[in-house]
């Protein structure tokens, strides 16, 4: 063993101390290398999961607003499908009011059509029987023309409220003391076909139940004799 106050031994003293010394260094070096090395490392990682962090809640918030503008897209839609079916029910309940309209024309349609056939039928019955009663006429006028010297005159009315045709009975040989004394009916037939007793002259009292008469019986010679005989007894008072 070397002795302290061997001079070699300090210097080797001093050589093993520098030696462990610089391993020492050496060996701080590395850790501060590798602990700085680590922290760049680290702080890469941390900037890469930050910038990462970032980016995704970047894309979270682009989501979020596709989300929102398709919700309200949506709410949009359904709105606007909600008035088109409002639209559609309320074209609908027009269809259908219009239909009941057009069943209710059709019907009004038909009832004038059946109410103008009846009409038709009404007319031509009531011609029928106007041919039947100017037949009758005929026949009267000359029945009583050739007999009885009876003038049948046509005169037509002279005011707007006077509508239609009126034929005037004219009975002669009536009065004994004068054959020629003019005693006359008036008469026309109504829209219904019935005979319409306008005025006698003289004035018969009796006119009214003879009228009545002839709409029971539709018997004008009948009702013609029965107004002469009138007339007759009449001209004798």
């Amino acid at each position: 063993m070397a002795s302290i106050t061997d001079p070699n031994t300090s210097v080797k003293f001093s050589s093993a101390m520098e030696e462990i010394n610089n391993k020492l260094l050496k060996t701080y070096g590395e850790i501060i290398d590798t602990t700085t090395e680590l922290s760049q490392s680290h702080r890469n990682f941390v900037k890469s999961a930050l910038d990462i962090c970032i980016k995704n809640c970047e894309d979270d918030e682009i989501i979020f607003e596709k989300i929102r503008t398709l919700k309200m897209d949506l709410e949009q839609k359904s709105t606007s499908l909600k008035e088109k079916q409002h639209a559609i029910s309320k074209v609908m309940d027009e269809i259908q009011w219009k239909e009941m309209q057009k069943d209710d024309i059709i019907q009004k349609i038909q009832k004038l059509k059946d109410e103008q056939a009846k009409r038709k039928e009404l007319i031509e019955s009531q011609h029928k029987e106007n041919k039947y009663k100017l037949k009758n006429l005929q026949k009267s006028r000359l029945i009583f023309q050739n007999n009885l010297g009876m003038e049948i005159r046509k005169i037509l009315a002279k005011t707007q409220l006077d509508k239609g045709e009126k034929l005037q009975f004219v009975f002669r040989n009536i009065k004994p003391s004068d054959h020629n004394c003019a005693y006359v009916v008036t008469m026309g037939i109504k829209d219904d076909g019935s005979y319409q007793i306008v005025s006698s002259d003289p004035v018969l009292e009796c006119l009214p139940a003879l009228e009545s008469q002839l709409q029971e019986t539709n018997n004008l010679p009948a009702f013609l004799a029965k107004v002469r005989k009138e007339f007759i007894s009449r001209a004798r008072c």
